[in-house]
């Protein structure tokens, strides 16, 4: 369909930066100097203490303008909902931090105190996270395995198995919170954009797979003592097919029914998600079934099938952290800390994007670095959010975090006062609960084929990450995938896509000439572009790349043109009244002695000042001269898209233009950013042969130049202009 086309015509000089600077005034502005940035950082006055403490503190910003008709109700109905959601969740994700599930209750109580006060987020719900649950049990596992001793910490003596990885999980909650504070504090939410979506999906996959393999021995009612480390997935699932026959058939049965009405009923809930208010909660109804028929039919006694056992009652005296754990674990720490903020602060941006309001990357990390040491302290484990937890906050109504602070209280009614009636719960009916819910996870490998058709780095980063993680373990594979991610970063921005432009006839745009039919390549005229900066690990590429571009070494040609300049000079020396063209041409097809001639000589400007004639190189001389043939009289640098330049590829382009200029080819710069201009200045870039008038702001600009400067030039022959 056509589309209406409005046209423009505008009349302006032809401008380079030289003449447009003294057409156009420009204001000069004072940057401010590190002294100057920090002494406005310490500063302090009523206004900026009043936005310290707002941004601090984001609940006064939203309680404010809290609409409690309009609100509450919604903020209630989301509250219980979403409480239902976490403490199913909670049950069953300490169960991959290898904990009792008590304490999954825990974790869905006090994060959630302290984030209702320090975040920004008014959707996301706080509480326990797969991922993060799977790799605070692998830290758990390692230093208290289930089949050896523990690890030898005079903070150990005395305790029990169960409190021994109690302390453990509080442990490196804390150190989590405590990187997370920091970073914060620091100002470094920005790490943030260094975890690209599809390095996340990679990830949370492969994190998928080692919850599902984790799960399995749940499911099939087998002792499988927990493994980590490199190919712990593998030795897992070979230690649970060694035991296979000894699966225990109500376990295997129940969780198969509860995973396919589970299942179910969760399609039945996105299918109809516009027509029900609420969601089914059919995982806590599933839950209350099950208890109710392990109780009544006494499944522990009759088929040997382990259950929930005695739930903790109350809140227990807060704890200190172990300092011998901290030493341990602080590699392991730090990457559960980015991603459990990665994926907090994701899931958070997709519900400030839809609600309009704004999310503080750096105030997320404080929130959450205090939320996990204050709760650490209660023996809670590292915190972030669930998608699908915070998807029931966000679609039954929830505005605020008020419904976020109704689901943990609802999390302290059970823990305080009605936890006893969980104790028959299978734990097969919790790793059937988790698996169930790792859909969405495991379904992200579809974005393979996707990924692989429109941008292949991005599809090895997601591979790379995936099977880095699921062999090499998940901290291991994060660093994986990011240092892959980088390479890829790397490999864009040392290998670009560079192009040689044409005009668009009859307009001022410029586009690849391999793009189109019907485009212009101006005679004698190479309009180059690279569309990346160019710094110390591309200029070399750039330099090939150029070379390409034109069609010859301009080092090359200047070093052939002076030997052919020495060769010349001998002539004239041994018979100066019989120069012709023939003889020359004699003269160039002799053999080249090149002894008495130096580098440093042959990278000089040709000089043909002295000779009495002047000589067209690219004219047709004898069949072995080897002097290459220039055919362009000027060469366009399409700076666009360099951002920057640093010391070593000044340098090496300062030399790039300089050879150019020494055969006659003049160089011109385009679209230069402003700030790499006063880069040039100031690192003494310009000089007798490099000049600021090479610059022009735009394409077009330094084409109407070139063609004006050259319009009505022919080609000559070898001889012109003789003197004698």
């Amino acid at each position: 369909m056509a589309t209406l086309r409005k046209q423009y015509a505008v009349a302006r000089p032809v401008y380079s930066e030289d003449s447009f600077a003294e057409d156009h005034e420009k204001v000069y502005r004072v940057r401010k100097t590190m002294l100057d940035h920090l002494r406005e950082y310490v500063t302090c006055d009523s206004k900026r203490a009043k936005k310290a403490v707002l941004s601090l503190l984001p609940i006064i910003g939203w309680m404010r303008i809290y609409r409690v008709k309009e609100w509450l109700l919604g903020d209630v109905v989301s509250g219980i909902s979403t409480g239902l959601v976490a403490i199913m969740q909670g049950l069953a994700f300490s169960l991959l931090a290898s904990l009792p599930p008590s304490y999954g209750l825990y974790t869905a109580f006090f994060p959630m105190l302290t984030y209702f006060f320090l975040g920004t987020s008014r959707h996301i719900s706080v509480g326990s996270f797969p991922v993060l649950s799977l790799m605070i049990g692998a830290v758990v596992t390692r230093l208290v395995p289930d089949d050896g001793p523990s690890a030898n910490f005079p903070g150990f003596k005395g305790l029990n198995m169960t409190q021994q990885r109690v302390l453990v999980a509080s442990s490196v909650t804390f150190l989590t919170g405590i990187f997370q504070l920091a970073m914060g504090l620091l100002q470094v939410g920005f790490i943030v954009v260094y975890l690209s979506d599809t390095l996340v999906s990679g990830f949370t996959t492969a994190a998928a797979v080692h919850i599902l393999v984790s799960q399995l021995k749940f499911v099939l009612g087998l002792v499988v003592p927990g493994i980590s480390g490199p190919l712990a997935l593998i030795y897992t699932l070979e230690k649970i097919f060694v035991q296979i026959t000894s699966t225990n058939i109500c376990d295997l049965v129940m969780s198969i029914i509860i995973m396919v009405i589970v299942f179910i009923v969760k399609e039945m809930n996105d299918m109809y998600k516009a027509k029900l208010p609420v969601p089914i909660p059919i995982e806590v109804i599933m839950t209350v079934i099950a208890c109710g028929t392990s109780y009544g039919l006494n499944f522990k006694e009759r088929y040997g099938i382990d259950v929930v056992g005695k739930m903790v009652s109350g809140y227990e005296a807060p704890i200190a952290p172990d300092m011998d754990v901290f030493k341990d674990s602080a590699v392991e720490a730090f990457p559960i800390a980015i991603v459990g903020f990665a994926v907090a602060f994701s899931v958070a941006k997709v519900y400030s994007i839809k609600h309009d309001y704004t999310i503080d990357g750096n105030q997320e990390l404080i929130a959450f670095g205090v939320s996990n040491i204050f709760g650490a302290s209660f023996r809670s484990f590292a915190a972030s959010t669930a998608l699908s937890r915070s998807a029931v906050q966000e679609s039954s109504g929830g505005r605020t975090q008020i419904a976020g602070l109704i689901s943990a209280m609802m999390a302290m009614i059970v823990t305080v006062a009605i936890g006893f009636l969980l104790e028959p719960l299978p734990t097969s009916v919790l790793g059937a609960l988790v698996i169930v819910n790792l859909k969405g996870m495991l379904m992200q490998c579809r974005e393979i084929p996707y990924l692989w058709r429109r941008d292949k780095p991005e599809c090895v980063v997601w591979v790379a990450t995936c099977l880095g993680a699921i062999f090499l373990g998940l901290d291991i594979g994060l660093a994986v995938g990011l240092g892959v991610e980088l390479l890829t970063v790397i490999f864009r921005t040392q290998f670009p896509r560079c192009s040689v432009l044409a005009n668009i006839p009859g307009t001022d745009l410029y586009r690849d000439r391999k793009d189109y039919l019907n485009i212009v390549e101006p005679a004698g005229v190479k309009i180059f572009r690279i569309p990346s900066p160019i710094f110390f690990a591309n200029i070399e590429f750039f330099k090939d790349k150029l070379v390409e571009a034109v069609g010859f070494n301009p080092t090359r040609v200047l070093r052939k043109r002076n030997k052919a300049l020495r060769k010349i000079e001998k002539l004239l020396q041994t018979n100066s009244d019989d120069v012709t063209e023939k003889g020359l041409r004699n003269l160039f097809s002799q053999p080249t002695d090149d002894a008495d001639m130096n580098m440093k000589e042959m990278d000089l400007p040709v000089d043909l000042k002295d000779l009495p004639f002047r000589v067209d190189w690219n004219a047709e001389l004898a069949g072995n001269i080897g002097v290459p043939r220039v055919d362009i009289h000027s060469l366009i640098l399409d700076f666009s898209a360099v951002s920057f330049l640093d010391i070593s590829a000044l340098k090496g382009l300062k030399m790039v233009l300089k050879d150019f200029i020494r055969i006659d080819v003049d160089v011109y710069i385009v679209s230069c950013d402003v700030y790499i201009l006063e880069k040039l200045h100031s690192c003494m870039f310009f000089d007798d042969d490099i000049q600021t008038s090479i610059f022009f702001p735009t394409l077009h600009d330094a084409t109407l130049h070139v063609l004006e400067k050259h319009e009505g030039k022919i080609k000559s022959t070898v001889l012109k202009d003789t003197r004698f």
